[in-house]
């Protein structure tokens, strides 16, 4: 798993619908993650896939249904590659800045 293929696989937004249905409620099969999407079954999987490929997803094989668990390592790692580095307190007291002054007008 690369930065890249978890950044590809978080850029469409039905993909992280997917990971939020997932968060809420894991070992989902692909018939319930179906239901709350407007698209087609083979839609859905064809995310399922990329997410998988980002190692975002894991599956398991319970019976005849495949459950969908989120795996969120891959989202620490690049929070903690990517995010945290920029959580310093310089950066933080400017965002709150902007955040004030964005309300104020």
């Amino acid at each position: 798993m690369t930065d890249d293929l978890v950044f590809k696989a978080l850029a469409a937004p039905t993909r992280r619908r997917l990971l939020d249905r997932l968060f809420e409620r894991d070992g989902r099969t692909l018939t319930e993650l179906e239901s709350e999407l407007e698209m087609t079954r083979f839609g859905v999987m064809k995310h399922l896939q990329v997410l998988e490929e980002a190692g975002l997803v894991i599956t398991r094989r319970s019976g005849r249904e495949k459950l969908h668990f989120l795996n969120p390592v891959p989202i620490q790692l690049i929070h903690d590659r990517w995010v945290s580095k920029y959580t310093q307190r310089q950066v933080s007291a400017l965002t709150e800045l902007k955040h004030d002054l964005e309300e104020q007008q």
